[in-house]
């Protein structure tokens, strides 16, 4: 079983209040992009994972994917599997990578193993392993609030539209991002600016997070910057960064941009 787990951009981030469990309410768009990990999973004599492609920083058991795996195997007779993970998605980019793998892990062995569990299952099992993992299961554009992991439909669809990813290979804790930021009601109401032009955007759609970091991380600025003047239509920073993309509207594709060596780049069509 071969699955090719996606990133996500987010269109919009809001932090808009503190909650008792600790964590903070979110309002966001989120929505797939087409940079993509794989990952194998088959039966086998022990239940192993293994990695390749980028270095995922910490103890490999405590691996997303392996919960995920843990997690079903406390409700289901599973037999051991081997688990390969191959990263290419940025860690640390808010990109969403490792909640990816993890849902697209509870995905690939409801499938190898005819578990036939139902989409709103593996949404539970999914919030379990993480906040984003549950927008995996679906994988389609939706209006995220509260933790980020319960969804709304939402009509908007660019599929096609070109688009720049870029990564400065700059680590910014999650930690870090949620102490600079301060909890405030959004200035605009986030589906009702997604329903305008694209064009409009950059006047209505903003991220917390970008606010908070740029003045501390002035690269993320400049990369923004270079974004609109390559002729985005609309750029922002995703998730909590560091990664910075670019929308380019009404284009065949996005244009070839040389960027330092030490960072990482994606282009290509939503």
């Amino acid at each position: 079983m071969l699955v090719f787990p996606n990133a996500k951009l987010n269109l919009g981030l809001y932090v808009t209040g503190q909650r008792p469990d600790g964590f903070r309410n979110l309002e966001s768009v989120f929505l797939p992009l087409p940079w993509t990990d794989a990952l194998e999973a088959l039966p086998a004599p022990e239940t192993t994972l293994t990695l390749t492609g980028l270095p995922i920083p910490g103890d490999p058991a405590t691996n997303l994917c392996l919960r995920a795996y843990e997690l079903l195997k406390a409700d289901f007779d599973l037999p051991p599997t081997q688990l390969h993970l191959h990263k290419v998605v940025p860690i640390g980019a808010g990109l969403g990578g490792g909640s990816a793998d993890a849902a697209f892990a509870l995905r690939a062995l409801n499938d190898l193993f005819s578990l036939q569990l139902s989409t709103e299952t593996l949404v539970g099992y999914a919030r379990r392993l993480g906040s984003d993992c549950a927008f995996f299961i679906e994988n389609k554009p939706v209006f995220a609030h509260e933790k980020g992991d319960v969804f709304q439909p939402i009509d908007l669809n660019l599929t096609g539209t070109p688009c720049v990813v870029v990564y400065p290979n700059l680590h910014i804790s999650t930690a870090e991002a949620y102490a600079r930021v301060v909890p405030a009601t959004p200035r605009h109401d986030l589906r009702e600016a997604l329903s305008q032009p694209m064009e409009t955007w950059r006047h209505t759609i903003s991220n917390d997070f970008e606010d908070a970091l740029t003045p501390v991380y002035p690269v993320l600025g400049s990369i923004k910057q270079q974004l609109y003047d390559a002729g985005a239509t609309y750029a922002s920073l995703s998730g909590s960064g560091s990664a910075v993309y670019g929308l380019f509207a009404g284009r065949e594709e996005a244009p070839a941009l040389k960027w330092p060596t030490e960072y990482t780049t994606w282009h290509g069509r939503l």
